[in-house]
């Protein structure tokens, strides 16, 4: 089921959305502000974000080139305006569609349809966690747009444990799936990567140690919450 992220400071507006995306098939989460929106961005993944102009505190505007900062999931905007100046700087900041309210429900969804086939080639290969973000595609780890230079091996291990939280890993499955069991290569060769992956992440203020753990006698796992 994928996951559509609404965005609109009136409540009835998204209770509306709901009304017309849910029975498709979809997965809904209701936000009414952009700085919830992002909150919840950080920690989670969706596959498209329908996101209202017209918001207080920070706009959709705003909250567009926000979320584009670390993410490239699909962002359609919905505006009361139909001028070509505001579909162009919502354009201009990331958007991939916009809807005119009163929109009508079968566009909706036709759009909505359309701006995820374009993009899914494009969102299947970026992981992100709370801020940190590793893109398959341009081989690129950043953090709250913190470049990060990493390995092959290294850029590896970490993309193996972002695209499987909570997941146990015995050096043995690492050194099949990283290495393809060449001889050569050691448990401590591992631990020498893992010890530098942290080292790096370390650097750039990610809080690693909360969430790249060790399993003792075992091998690794990625936390995906906080382990006191």
């Amino acid at each position: 089921m994928k996951t559509v992220l609404l965005v609109d400071d009136e409540k009835r507006m998204l209770d509306l959305l709901e009304l017309y995306i849910a029975p498709q098939g979809y997965k809904c989460v209701k936000k009414q502000t952009g700085s919830d929106a992002l909150s919840y961005l950080e920690n989670k993944n969706v596959d498209l974000v329908i996101l209202d102009i017209m918001m207080p505190d920070m706009d959709g505007w705003e909250t567009c080139k926000k979320i584009r900062e670390t993410s490239n999931v699909p962002i359609i905007m919905l505006t009361a305006r139909e001028g070509k100046d505001e579909v162009i700087k919502g354009l201009k900041m990331g958007a991939d569609d916009y809807v005119t309210k009163p929109f009508n429900e079968k566009e909706l969804l036709a759009r909505m349809e359309a701006v995820m086939r374009r993009t899914s080639n494009v969102t299947e290969d970026l992981l992100k966690f709370k801020g940190l973000t590793l893109d398959e595609n341009a081989f690129k780890v950043a953090f709250e747009n913190q470049s990060i230079s990493m390995t092959p091996k290294e850029f590896s291990l970490l993309g193996l444990f972002l695209g499987n939280p909570n997941k146990v890993f015995t050096r043995e499955h690492l050194l099949s799936t990283i290495w393809s069991f060449k001889s050569d290569i050691e448990d401590r060769t591992i631990d020498s990567h893992i010890r530098n992956i942290r080292d790096k992440l370390r650097q750039v203020g990610f809080p690693v140690d909360e969430h790249l753990k060790t399993v003792w006698g075992v091998g690794y796992k990625w936390s995906s919450e906080s382990e006191q």
